[in-house]
Order: structure tokens, then sequence, then C-alpha cells
């Protein structure tokens, strides 16, 4: 036990360090390749603000923290979760996992759907009358661990793709977690800390990059040239939270959880959630996230830069337990959005 203790205890200041030294701050905003991997899954932990690093279990943990996917008792476990995004688009998110005799492995898929878009040129800045459909997907392989009653790990290998007509990018990401339940041998207390997005750099490539030119002051004529187009960074990410769960009674559970989200393209956030929970059946939630700096503008601080998205969000899920051999779980979050429609997210997840 204390073996796996100190094993716990370096992983967590190796990703604590491995993490703040990727960590950066707004003035990097929009600089960052494939965004579509910081989009939040999931109806459950949604519906508290996000906040569950230190307790996320079963498939929606693949996006929160992967050492959270063997925690579940299922031995094969699925979900469908989908997600009313900004400006008439939407995510959907289909995962599956299997436990085995070496721990959890799983595999995502994440789709963001941008819908059609007119094709322009310089000639035709109205629309050409064709219209295409950007793609935009990330694939996450998994695997956890549950290493003692208390300590659990697990890590992703995400393969982020996007693509824009005539030119695509695709970028690999890694994410790694860990969790701690009983810290300190207080029961219902819980750690948890994950890094996202550890990668290369990306860059897009295809054959909309080649332009018919011709360079002044030189014989060669009309002819074809490649724009080398720029590297971006993935959006690397460091969460830190605790969670604690108590009973009162037989019957009634609560969850106060908290976070810290360190970011390298943008500011920092933090979030609380809390979740009550009628006999393991049904569940009422809310969150609140906070960024005391998205209130400033750089490099004019009397001009606000609000997130868009607002500060509470609310939730709740229904445990519909053994139905016809399987296990049932229905969620539903609603998340404010300012400037934009507001976000509904369902997910609808089976245990075997």
């Amino acid at each position: 036990m204390r073996t796996v203790k100190r094993v716990f205890y370096g992983l967590f200041l190796i990703m604590l360090v491995f993490g703040l030294a990727y960590s950066g701050n707004q003035n990097k905003a929009g600089t960052t390749a494939a965004p579509h991997l910081l989009i939040p899954i999931g109806a459950k932990y949604l519906g508290y603000g996000g906040s569950a690093v230190a307790i996320a279990s079963g498939l929606e943990s693949i996006y929160w923290n992967p050492a959270g996917v063997d925690l579940v008792k299922n031995s094969a476990n699925a979900i469908f979760s989908y997600r009313s995004w900004l400006a008439d688009m939407s995510v959907s998110y289909f995962a599956v996992s299997g436990k085995f005799g070496f721990g959890s492995v799983g595999l995502a898929l994440k789709v963001l759907d941008v819908g059609d878009i007119p094709v322009t040129t310089e000639l035709d800045p109205d629309g050409t009358g064709a219209v295409f459909s950007p793609t935009y997907f990330v694939g996450t392989l998994t695997y956890s661990k549950r290493l003692t009653d208390r300590i659990s790990v697990g890590a992703n290998l995400n393969i982020a793709h996007e693509s824009w007509a005539q030119v695509s990018a695709t970028g690999f990401a890694f994410d790694a977690g860990v969790q701690y339940h009983g810290l300190f041998k207080i029961p219902g207390l819980s750690l948890g800390v994950v890094i996202k997005n550890i990668g290369f750099p990306v860059r897009y490539d295809g054959s909309a990059l080649w332009v018919e030119a011709e360079v002044p002051g030189t014989e060669r004529g009309v002819t074809w040239y490649k724009v080398q187009a720029a590297e971006f960074e993935m959006p690397s990410v460091i969460e830190l939270g605790v969670a604690y769960q108590f009973n009162v009674g037989e019957n009634n559970n609560f969850r106060v959880v908290g976070a810290f989200q360190n970011n390298n393209f943008a500011y920092d956030e933090y979030r609380v959630g809390l979740e009550y929970s009628f006999r393991d059946v049904l569940s009422l939630r809310a969150g609140y996230l906070l960024s005391p700096e998205s209130g400033k503008w750089i490099p004019s601080p009397d001009v606000a830069t609000p997130n868009i998205f607002q500060n509470f969000s609310f939730g709740a899920g229904v445990n519909l337990g053994n139905v016809a051999g399987l296990a049932l779980e229905a969620d539903y979050a609603f998340v404010p959005v300012k400037f934009f429609g507001n976000n509904h997210v369902i997910s609808v997840s089976i245990g075997f």
C-alpha cells in the first residue's frame, strides 16, 4: 500500500509540474489547434459546472478524468450524448468500454457538426451556389486502472482531425489523470488531477494551399507556389479537483465538488458544484463557473470580455436500475449562453 501511495504522489507531482510547464495565458487565445478537443461532453458532470475532476467515473470521465473509467461495476458500458452547441452547431459523443483483468479499455468518438457553409471566392463574394461541410472529430483510446480501493489512474490517446474544403490537419494529444478517494483517511473526501491535450504542434496542409502566381523580376512566368501554413500548439490544460460526499439519513446523498483549471489558451477558471441524490435514483445538480480575469481586455483593461457561457449550469439524472438485464441511466444538463442559444445536453448510459 505504501508503494502504491508513493506512485500516486509521484504521478501527482510529475503531472502538476508538467502541466504547469505547458500553461499560458490569454495572450494565446484563438491561436491553438484543434479547439474542439476542449468542448465538454456528457450531461452528468456538465450539470454541476464541469467540476468533477476528483469523482468522475464511467464513460463521461474519458473527457473529465480518465482515471475514473475503471471505477464502474459493470463489465461493459456504452454511452451516447448529444449537445446543442453554438450558432446551430452540435456535438455528438459515443463511447464504449470493457473491464479486463489488467484494467478497463475504452473507445470514444466526439463529432462536431458545423453544418453547410456557402463557398465564396474573390469573384463571387456572395457565394458560388456550392457549399462545403467542415469535418471535426476526436477519436480516443483510453486505459484506466483501479490500483487500490482508493487510487485509480488513467490515460487517453486522442486523434484530433479537422478539415475545411481542400485543407485538413490531424494531431495527436495525450491525457493523463489520477484520483485518490478517502483522502487523509476521511470517508467521502477525494482528490483528482488531470492534464489534457499534451501533444506536438499541428499545421494545415492540402491542395488549397497551392496558389498560381508570378514572381516579379523572374523569367519563370506564372507557376504554382505552396503557401506554408503556420503551426499551432495543442490547447493543453491542467485541472485540480476536490470533492466531498456525505449522506443525510439512508436516502439522501450529497456531493460538493470544486475544481481549478489552468489553460494555455485562455484565462484560468474556478468551478464549484453540488449534487443531491435520492436513493441513488433521482439526482439534481447545479454548478457555478468563475473566471476572475475574463472581464479584462488585453491590452485595454477598460473593455469587458465576458465568457460567452453564463456562470450557472443545472442538471438532473435518473438511474433506472436494471431493466431487462441492462443498467440504464439518463441525464440532462442546461448551460446558459450569452449571445447564442442556450445549450441543452442529454446523455444515455447503458451497462452490461
